[in-house]
């Protein structure tokens, strides 16, 4: 049961939005010479907002997916099996409960206490996902890669905006470009992310009556979209790191991003370009998570390098 209720609210995804949170406070804004206006415990409760947040989102999605999952995962459902549905709505409105009621606690601890309306936005727009918006043609996809930048973005929204001033508003400015950068990367290789798994999931979504990218083009045609696609990450990434690894002499920087990030997205180019299997684009969107996950890692690897280059 446990194991279960784990895996019903993906686990792994929250140790990874989670892993990211602490990264940028402990590997990059503590090495900056700025105030930060959350104490280690208040931080503690914003990375728990959002998982808690993120955690209800899987679990509405999970209820109003169930005939879709049945077909496309069925080894996957957790839904009427390990769970009853009134029991997943428990737990769907406990972790929602608690993700907005902390994020409320912290608006008003940072004395910003309309800040509260941005997690009561997000798990509202959860919701509404899951119950309407992803049956849209890629409103859906554009909604979940845009809430996991928004999990980048919230922490400047909390750590640094509240002690912006006049005096450290250049420094803030730049700190707030970096984590934009961060999201925006983000918001690009989930949107990949979540077309592949679109196209995964083509037969299930067809039969269920849903609108998605693979329905309206056609897989062939899909899969030649997301193949042009993913030269925007390649080509923002390789732009970036000449601009400032090169540029500034960070070349541990520049092998990490080159073999951790840049080089699995050329593989992943490569290889979507041919897919056409169910399997392929299982495989194709597991490479996007690992991308993403080496992505948020670069954040601690680039503040070292920055510290210990000569």
């Amino acid at each position: 049961m446990i194991l279960d209720f784990f895996k019903l609210i993906r686990y792994r995804n929250l140790l990874m939005i989670a892993l990211m949170q602490f990264l940028f406070r402990y590997t990059f804004l503590i090495w900056q010479d700025v105030p930060l206006a959350l104490s280690d415990f208040q931080y503690v409760l914003l990375v728990l907002s959002t998982i808690f947040i993120a955690a209800g989102g899987y679990v509405i999605n999970d209820i109003f997916d169930q005939s879709t999952d049945a077909e496309n995962k069925p080894h996957k459902v957790f839904i009427g099996q390990a769970f009853a549905e009134s029991t997943a709505y428990n737990i769907y409105v406990a972790c929602t409960t608690l993700g907005v009621g902390l994020g409320f606690y912290l608006s008003n601890v940072i004395n910003k206490p309309s800040f509260a309306t941005l997690f009561i936005l997000i798990a509202s727009t959860l919701y509404l996902y899951a119950s309407n918006l992803k049956q849209n043609l890629l409103i859906g996809n554009i909604i979940i890669a845009a809430l996991l930048s928004v999990s980048v973005l919230i922490i400047g929204v909390f750590e640094l905006y509240p002690v912006t001033n006049s005096e450290n508003q250049p420094q803030m400015r730049v700190l707030f470009s970096i984590m934009i950068d961060y999201a925006v990367f983000a918001f690009v290789v989930n949107f990949l992310r979540e077309i592949v798994k679109d196209l995964e999931d083509v037969n299930g979504d067809y039969n269920q009556g849903m609108t998605t990218l693979p329905i309206a083009l056609g897989v062939k045609r899909t899969t030649q979209v997301v193949f042009v696609l993913s030269f925007v990450p390649i080509g923002i990434l390789l732009y970036y790191i000449n601009k400032y690894f090169i540029e500034n002499n960070l070349w541990i920087s520049v092998g990490y991003a080159l073999c951790t990030v840049v080089a699995p997205l050329i593989y992943f180019s490569i290889k979507i370009f041919s897919a056409k299997k169910k399997k392929d684009f299982a495989h194709l969107s597991s490479i996007l998570k690992i991308i993403l996950l080496f992505g948020i890692i670069s954040i601690a690897v680039v503040t070292y390098n920055i510290h210990h280059h000569a």
